[in-house]
């Protein structure tokens, strides 16, 4: 996409021949180069070619960030000699703002790895960061500082953060101050706060930004998604505040996502591109929380191009898991022009659609829209006057017909070179500014909304874990919370088994594993940060397991019933790296599978639906664990499958199905495909299937006499693994984990 400034020569020089041909050359080349850094170009020297220039880490472009090649031929802005374009280093705004303290070293102006120091004068306390750096993000590190003192008011000093004025020096109750920014700043947050009863501030904090400021993905994770977050989470109440809004669904609620994603010209095809990834990543995180949102996805610039109609996942007529395949598939037609009306305009009508077809119903919808774009509008690439009325425009439309719905937000992640912040931030009215994101590494946005599963509102739930596309064992413990090492020890060398975590108290492993060892004797490996080593406090074994119950039929070893649960001494500390992993007919699975029909059935036909299912299991490896890919045959599949067991412990042909029941899933072979095969460790591991982002356990490991050497290895033709059902099950696991007589916390399982 586009061109360096050592191809702009050759760019001229190739226009001048294409004019023959009747290509329209509209621009000059000269006063384009900058000092220390590039420039591209989106098309050439042609009319309405967007030209963009670059710096350096630590840096920006000034005086101008972008130019427009315009019908008359001449560049908007007009490049000049004096002063000449180059790359600036970034500075932070002014810190000379602190009321009743100083600053250290006093300087005219800040700039990136600049420290300063606070100190508040005598009868002061200082809050805040005593010291602090500029970043290469223009903003200053750490907190604002404020010197404070006991005055009686309701309300603390609020502070005034670097670079602004304030206005108002009364902190009781209903006093106001007011803010504004000074020089070249612009103000992200309230510009007006009103001291509350409760002694809180309403609003939140305001900030100074220069044009070169932009938000971290840290920053973005904490703000957005302590803001969303209380969408995708099923609670019994709604709270809905004017400020700082946090709404929360009922549970029998409707989410509605309103998705609008820029691809004019204006914006880079890097930013577009990766605009649209943090669409997939975003739509992925949602889907692993309980709520399953309806979603009106745009692509727009001058004209819109709807790749998802909110009304048809409504009806039916669409399905959710075709969302992200047609993001991926959609071919992206770049034009000039961004019209933002047009976009919610469409997001308007189509909630007045939902209006008329909810009735009554309609209070229990909630509304979320989310826009990445510059802001730069067709309508303003020949006055500059119109700013103000397209502002104007998009601010009375919306106070008008959403924000008058309580239960409505609107983000704005604002991309691109050349943001028009004052076009932009007006959309986010009422929302104390905190849904107003300006992004420069959209790559990194993408781990934004990964990090939004961070919340302790959801740290709880089943199954939820981070996927990553490498695979450092620093990252393991993420990708598999519920991952357990058991260790036996009695004489020789302990024992190893694997398990999965399933409630903060019980780890799920195989009966063999731990039979015939006291509690004392069992430990399960579980690095939650506070011990890793945890000990079981009680073995608990299906009752009906018993290794040697065929004997009598010439069945050396009987692994039927194969599972036990071990109860923990101690509590583990759930968190991202430590979480339980979802197991069949719960209450909690279904709502992870987003399932309306509460029965076991339904969740076993979702889980294990056609006659060959892909499952995962875990190894040990000196990467910490490796994964395993298996394929269950059922159905039709599934005698071809376990035929292979006759002559394994002395199972034959008439002994086939008392040695392999009905509780057994059956894995491995080269045809269709070719299965890794279980090895020796790997019995009491959790045999899983992944549902979007939630990892739900459908079988427990229970046989690795094959591959004795451990790791991953693939299956022969004749290798077979055979794995204890869960569905086949529950009614042991529901007497234990359903329990509610106990000192534990039940799991709720489905009544049938």
């Amino acid at each position: 996409m586009g061109f360096s400034i050592h191809w702009s020569r050759l760019a001229a020089l190739l226009c001048a021949l294409w004019m023959g041909a009747g290509v329209r050359c509209a621009c000059p080349e000269s006063n384009l180069q900058m000092q220390g850094g590039n420039y591209t170009l989106s098309n050439n020297l042609e009319e309405g070619s967007m030209l963009v220039y670059h710096c350096p880490e630590g840096y920006y472009p000034y005086p101008a960030i972008t130019r427009l090649c315009q019908a008359n031929n001449s560049w908007r802005p007009k490049p000049k000699r004096s002063p000449a374009q180059r790359c600036r280093l970034i500075e932070c705004p002014d810190p000379n703002v602190l009321e009743y303290g100083s600053v250290s070293p006093p300087q005219e102006k800040y700039y990136v790895d600049n420290e300063t120091t606070y100190e508040c004068y005598s009868g002061y306390t200082m809050q805040g960061s005593v010291t602090r750096a500029c970043l290469k993000n223009g903003k200053w590190s750490g907190s604002t500082p404020i010197c404070r003192r006991d005055s009686g008011d309701r309300c603390a000093n609020p502070g005034i953060p670097p670079g602004a004025s304030r206005v108002g020096n009364s902190f009781g109750i209903d006093d106001t101050v007011r803010y504004t920014c000074n020089e070249n700043l612009f103000l992200v947050g309230s510009s007006e706060r009103v001291c509350q009863e409760n002694g809180e501030w309403s609003g939140n904090e305001p900030a100074c930004y220069y044009k070169h400021t932009f938000d971290t993905p840290l920053e973005v994770s904490k703000a957005f998604g302590n803001s969303i977050k209380e969408s995708l989470t099923t609670l019994e109440s709604t709270v809905d505040t004017q400020e700082g809004r946090k709404i929360r669904i009922s549970k029998n609620g409707t989410l509605n996502i309103y998705i609008g994603v820029d691809i004019s010209d204006s914006i880079s095809e890097d930013y577009v591109n990766k605009s649209r990834d943090a669409v997939v990543k975003l739509i992925t995180t949602i889907a692993s929380f309980d709520v399953t949102p309806n979603y009106e996805i745009i692509f727009f610039s001058s004209e819109l191009y709807e790749i998802v109609n909110i009304i048809d996942l409504m009806d039916g007529t669409a399905k959710l898991s075709d969302v992200k395949t047609k993001l991926e598939e959609f071919d992206i037609d770049r034009n000039t022009g961004t019209n933002l009306n047009l976009v919610f305009e469409e997001f308007l009508e189509k909630m007045a659609l939902i209006k008329v077809r909810a009735g009554e119903n309609f209070k229990e919808h909630r509304h979320v829209i989310i826009v990445f774009t510059d802001g730069i509008s067709s309508l303003l690439i020949n006055s500059a006057d119109n700013n103000k009325k397209c502002s104007i425009l998009y601010i009375l439309y919306i106070n008008k017909h959403v924000m008058l719905h309580s239960a409505t937000d609107i983000y704005i992640f604002a991309i691109g070179d050349d943001i028009l912040d004052d076009d932009l931030m007006p959309l986010t009215a009422g929302t104390g500014g905190t849904h107003y994101f300006r992004v420069k590494d959209l790559e990194k946005l993408q781990d934004t909304f990964d990090e939004m599963i961070n919340e302790d509102e959801v740290k709880g739930l089943c199954g939820l874990h981070k996927e990553y596309t490498d695979n450092r064992n620093e990252l393991k413990r993420k990708m598999y919370p519920w991952m357990v090492v058991i260790s036996t020890q009695a004489d020789g060398p302990p024992k190893k088994c694997m398990g999965s975590l399933v409630t903060p108290e019980f780890v799920l492993t195989a009966a063999h594993c731990v039979f015939g060892f006291l509690p004392e004797k069992v430990t399960a490996e579980i690095d939650d940060g506070d011990n890793k080593i945890k000990k079981a406090k009680t073995l608990f074994y299906h009752p009906l397991y018993n290794v040697t119950a065929k004997k009598n039929k010439g069945i050396n070893e009987f692994y039927d019933y194969d599972v036990a649960l071990i109860q923990l001494e101690k509590y583990v500390v759930i968190s991202t790296d430590v979480r339980p992993i979802c197991i069949p007919c719960t209450r909690e699975t279904n709502a992870a599978l987003h399932l309306v029909d509460q029965s076991c059935e339904s969740q076993e036909r979702l889980l294990l639906k056609t006659d060959l299912e892909r499952l995962n299991f875990l190894t040990r490896t000196s990467n910490v664990v490796d994964l395993k890919d298996v394929h269950a045959k059922l159905g039709d599949n599934r005698y071809e499958c376990i035929k292979h067991a006759v002559g394994v412990e002395g199972i034959t042909a008439d002994t086939l199905r008392d040695a392999v029941t009905d509780n057994f899933i059956c894995t491995g072979g080269r045809e269709p495909f070719r299965d890794h095969i279980a090895c020796t460790g790997d019995s009491g591991g959790a045999v899983y299937k992944n549902f979007q982002q939630r990892t739900i356990q459908v079988g427990c490991n229970i046989h690795g006499k094959v591959c004795t050497a451990g790791g991953v290895k693939e299956s022969t033709s004749n290798s077979r693994d055979f794995h204890i059902n869960l569905f086949r099950v529950i009614p042991f696991l529901k007497g234990v984990l359903g329990r509610q007589d106990m000192d534990y916390a039940p799991l709720v399982f489905l009544e049938n």
